[in-house]
């Protein structure tokens, strides 16, 4: 099965392919879509959902690639409705019974999701966009960027919790993960030189609202659903997270990938590896240090992790700071549900952590001259 064989897995060949079908024959009027959104034309963005749905025969016909194709136009138009003020199940009622069926084929959530809007959105001439703006297109390539970094920085993850911080290939692994989470970087730094917060707050932002299907409000591609939060979850969070944070991983869980929800199950509540180098050092860090000297090593690449995401959350939290001010927003909170006090809340929190493997681990010129290049 497609999704277990290769998305679970993250297999970029399959994503291509994707990316490359248009099981509905969507081309065209996906095409026209950034048009009809620009006169509110409701009555047109409604006919042409009506028209892209597949009857049974075709419905039956779509194999995996083809349900996230179909999933990723059709949820262009659930947006661009919404945005114009209305429930696109509402208006298009059969809509409903076929979403619902792209979600259990796929094992996702029956909405599409920022995989769909950006990992397997076709590019060039073909992309789909709301607004047909560069701004947007920016906005998705640097979703683009991060994705194949982020699924190897979580694979990384998985490896590490299960090696000692004493055995010197926690150090070399804590290091790959670093380096696999240094493109989330460029890629915010990328946003925020070519995505200016009124084009966020006042065009872009009300095409990712909620929308109602069968009975539940699910939300619309998301920032907040690029798993960074699950690097959180086993950096730190898993146990040395607070309550705010934690309902929301709770809330965004349900937008993940299956290989990730996995993981979110596996690690919940153990132990993170900020804490697994705590139980390491124990209550004497110099006997510690002299047992096992790849400790101070493993603390220091650790730290090294931490300083990298805090960079990313400090330059997220500017972005969003801005576009959420009180006389620009339309939304208290972001399209995933997080306002920016929680943003500031989880910097708090990973400064925290980061500080903490800090002092058990004394300098790191590396992270200074990191530090001076920033």
């Amino acid at each position: 099965m497609f999704f277990r064989g290769s998305l679970l897995h993250g297999n970029d060949i399959q994503i291509e392919h994707v990316r490359a079908i248009d099981p509905l024959g969507a081309d065209e009027v996906c095409g026209r879509l950034p048009e009809m959104n620009r006169r509110a034309d409701v009555t047109s963005l409604v006919g042409s959902l009506r028209d892209l749905l597949p009857d049974a025969r075709g419905l039956a016909d779509l194999d995996m690639d083809d349900c996230l194709a179909a999933m990723r136009d059709v949820g262009l138009f659930l947006g661009s409705i919404k945005r114009h003020g209305h429930e696109p199940v509402g208006l298009v009622p059969e809509v409903g019974p076929l979403l619902v069926e792209l979600g259990n084929r796929t094992d996702l959530v029956p909405r599409d999701i920022v995989h769909h809007y950006c990992t397997w959105n076709p590019l060039c001439e073909r992309q789909r966009m709301y607004t047909g703006d560069a701004q947007e297109n920016h906005l998705q390539n640097a979703v683009r960027i991060v994705f194949p970094h982020l699924r190897a920085a979580l694979e990384m993850c998985h490896i590490l919790r299960d090696v000692e911080p004493a055995d010197p290939k926690f150090a070399v692994l804590a290091d790959a993960l670093d380096r696999e989470l240094q493109p989330m970087v460029e890629a915010i730094k990328l946003v925020g030189e070519h995505v200016s917060p009124q084009f966020f707050a006042r065009t872009l932002r009300p095409y990712f609202e909620d929308v109602e299907v069968d009975g539940r409000k699910y939300l619309g591609p998301a920032a907040a659903q690029v798993p960074l939060w699950l690097v959180d979850e086993a950096v730190w969070a898993s146990d040395r997270g607070e309550r705010n944070y934690l309902d929301f991983l709770d809330h965004s869980v349900p937008y993940s990938l299956p290989r990730w929800r996995e993981l979110h199950t596996a690690w919940v509540g153990t132990s993170s590896l900020v804490t697994a180098v705590i139980d390491a050092y124990g209550d004497d860090r110099s006997t510690a240090d002299r047992a096992a000297p790849t400790l101070v090593s493993s603390a220091r690449a650790l730290a090294r992790v931490l300083r990298t995401m805090l960079v990313f959350r400090g330059r997220h939290l500017t972005i969003a700071r801005q576009a959420y001010q009180e006389d620009l927003r339309l939304y208290p909170v972001g399209s995933g549900g997080a306002s920016v006090d929680l943003l500031r809340e989880i910097i708090v929190l990973t400064r925290q952590n980061s500080q903490v493997t800090k002092e058990m681990s004394g300098p790191d010129t590396r992270a200074r001259a990191a530090g001076a290049a920033t």
